[in-house]
């Protein structure tokens, strides 16, 4: 049985990501400040990996086969800026410098879409659509500079270490309750995304519901010893949260997505359902894809 540690075992993904690790035969141990870490765990422990003691404590207690680190503050602005990029930075380098010391194969850091640079107050116009892990990182506010620090930490111990390493970048996560019409983690529900544009076009309008996520997660890690060490990921549902395609909404709610040329807008790709994230990559290394959309999930809830 693989032993499987996951840091932030309490939060919006965490919570789906035991349930499926457990239900795919792993001894998962949960690790959280917060109460809230499912029954399917076989251990909890609450512990600040911010303290590199701790974080060395709770590997040496467990000594995982895998670790999972999603613990950080996960949206921006909800703390200050300060403290969000010191928890995420901190939280990152404890958990590989502990599991690479003490012996952990493998370790997946969790990262997010918000390293492209989406919503800069200044203007922001993709390099590209549908944007891959090959699209250029620009960070603007202190959590997404603090996911892309945790990334490059990440790549820096895979440099070095024997442990096997990846990132991955999941969109906005959708837990199974907020199909039902609970808050998201922005506050907002997911039919107000729905109904008003504006509030998911900041993003690109992605998500994923947080058991596909975890899905994806659950493949990486049976799948990550036959990968090159520090692989990025983007995870993220097969179609965009919108009503209309995105060919015709991003140049409305983002103007910036208009090229210098008259002729089309490099959001013209994007037709049907298509969503402005490509999680090709996954599919062709791990054979991953989401199976959930909200055209299924808002129904069943």
């Amino acid at each position: 049985m693989t032993r499987t540690l996951v840091t932030g075992s309490a939060g919006r993904l965490g919570r789906s990501l035991v349930t499926t690790l457990a239900q795919a035969g792993h001894e998962v141990i949960g690790v959280d400040v917060s109460a809230g870490t499912p029954d399917e765990a076989a251990a909890t422990l609450p512990a600040d990996l911010t303290d590199l003691g701790e974080a060395y404590d709770v590997m040496a207690r467990f000594r995982p086969d895998v670790v999972v680190h999603l613990a950080a503050i996960a949206t921006p602005f909800s703390r200050t800026d300060g403290l969000t990029f010191r928890t995420n930075t901190q939280l990152a380098f404890n958990v590989c410098q502990a599991a690479s010391s003490l012996g952990v194969g493998r370790v997946v850091v969790a990262s997010s879409p918000t390293v492209i640079g989406y919503g800069a107050p200044s203007g922001w116009t993709p390099s590209y659509l549908p944007i891959d892990e090959e699209h250029p990182t620009k960070p603007w506010n202190s959590y997404s500079l603090s996911k892309l620090v945790a990334e490059q930490t990440m790549v820096s111990f895979a440099r070095t270490s024997e442990t096997k390493f990846a990132a991955v970048r999941p969109c906005f996560v959708v837990a199974p309750e907020e199909w039902a019409g609970a808050p998201t983690q922005s506050g907002h529900t997911i039919a107000d995304r729905l109904d008003r544009p504006e509030l998911a076009g900041v993003s690109l309008f992605n998500y994923i519901d947080a058991r596909d996520a975890s899905d994806m997660i659950s493949v990486l890690i049976e799948r990550l010893p036959g990968l090159p060490n520090g692989e990025v990921f983007f995870a993220g549902a097969a179609d965009a949260l919108a009503r209309r395609p995105l060919a015709e909404l991003l140049p409305e709610v983002m103007p910036t997505t208009e090229t210098a040329r008259t002729t089309e807008s490099i959001a013209s790709p994007l037709t049907g359902t298509a969503p402005a994230f490509t999680s090709a990559k996954a599919e062709r290394m791990l054979g991953w894809i989401a199976k959930r959309s909200w055209r299924t999930e808002l129904e069943i809830g």
